[in-house]
């Protein structure tokens, strides 16, 4: 951790993007980011977001597609001016995630956020997730 940024500083912003997230906030969501920030979900077919523009752009979208209803965290790594956490995300699909028509299912998968920070906000985003676990849920038989 950097001498001015405490684990408690950098979980605040984390917590208020992630409850913006889970409330379908996408200005809320964007609103603790740098002006340059970098929002990488690896697999997502426009590749990197760079700047909040492009980063509320995609979660307006999302927030379309995918109802968060709650992540419930499993693990914490704290470095310097860094944090990855691991959750287990829960929501609903009224559009389609990963391309795939979500018919309004409710999933459950896991999800690894590696958050990088600068100047007292979130500067990276750089998000995993379990996309077999999405895809076999939206396409199993009903």
């Amino acid at each position: 951790m950097s001498s001015t940024t405490t684990p408690a500083e950098l979980e605040a912003l984390i917590q208020a993007h992630m409850a913006a997230e889970e409330r379908g906030d996408p200005e809320g969501s964007v609103a603790v980011y740098t002006d340059d920030i970098e929002h990488d979900v690896v697999g997502d077919p426009g590749g990197p977001k760079h700047g909040i523009p492009a980063a509320l752009e995609f979660y307006r979208q999302l927030c379309k597609d995918f109802r968060s209803e709650k992540e419930e965290r499993t693990h914490t790594y704290y470095s310097d001016d860094a944090v990855t956490i691991e959750n287990v995300m829960t929501g609903t699909v009224p559009g389609s995630f990963l391309g795939i028509p979500g018919n309004g299912r409710r999933i459950t998968f896991r999800i690894l956020h590696v958050f990088e920070f600068r100047e007292g906000k979130i500067s990276r985003e750089n998000v995993w997730l379990d996309g077999a676990s999405v895809i076999a849920q939206l396409t199993a038989p009903a």
